[in-house]
C-alpha cells in the first residue's frame, strides 16, 4: 500500500507512491588486500558490493577494495507498518522493524568469482524517524560511511550512526541532491 505523505515544505517532489532511492555513499575503503583477524587467511583481490535479499551471489556494484570511493543507489518502497515506515526492495534484508543493507565484502577470482569473507550490515531501523519521513518526501534517504574498520580492515558488523550519517535527499528531473 502506498504510503500518504504531505508534500515537502522544502519545495521537494511529494512522493504519494511510496517509490524511495537509497544511495550508499562510501570512503575510504581499506585496500585490495587484507588478512582480517579470525578466518586466517589472506585476502588479496578485496571487493565489496550491496548483497541482494537471500542471495549471496547476487551483488549490485561491486567496487574494488582500493577504489577511492564506492557509491550504490537501491530501489525501495516505503510502506505504513504498525512501527512507523518500513522499507522494502530486492536489496533489502531482513524483517519489519529490523531491516538492513548487507555490504558483502569478497575476494574476486581470476574468473570473475566472488567468494564472500564478510559482511557490514548497514541498519536502516537507526535512521531516525523524521529523516526517514523526510526522505520519502524527497525520494531519496543518503547514507555516508568509512568502509574500513579501526583495525584497518573491511568493516564489517551492524553499521548504525555515528559510524553511518543517515539524512534525507530531494529527487529532481531523476537526480538526487543531499538536502
Amino acid at each position: 500500500m502506498p504510503v500518504p505523505v504531505p508534500p515537502s515544505p522544502a519545495g521537494g517532489r511529494a512522493v504519494d507512491d511510496g517509490q524511495v532511492r537509497i544511495r550508499i555513499e562510501g570512503v575510504d575503503l581499506p585496500g585490495s588486500r587484507c588478512a582480517p583477524s579470525g578466518d586466517g587467511h589472506r585476502h588479496g583481490n578485496v571487493h565489496v558490493g550491496v548483497q541482494a535479499r537471500g542471495r549471496q551471489d547476487d551483488l549490485l556494484g561491486l567496487h574494488r577494495g582500493d577504489a577511492p570511493r564506492a557509491d550504490w543507489t537501491i530501489d525501495c518502497t516505503a510502506t505504513a507498518g504498525p512501527a512507523g515506515l518500513d522499507l522494502r526492495g530486492r536489496h533489502i534484508q531482513g524483517r519489519p522493524g529490523a531491516r538492513f543493507v548487507y555490504l558483502s565484502w569478497g575476494d574476486v577470482d581470476d574468473a570473475g568469482a566472488f567468494a564472500m569473507f564478510r559482511r557490514a550490515k548497514l541498519m536502516l531501523d537507526a535512521v531516525e524517524p523524521d529523516v526517514l519521513a523526510a526522505a520519502v518526501r524527497g525520494g531519496e534517504l543518503v547514507g555516508r560511511l568509512g568502509l574500513t574498520d579501526p583495525r584497518g580492515q573491511p568493516l564489517c558488523a551492524a553499521v548504525r550512526p555515528p559510524v553511518i550519517t543517515w539524512s534525507a535527499g530531494t529527487v529532481t528531473a531523476g537526480r538526487g541532491t543531499s538536502a
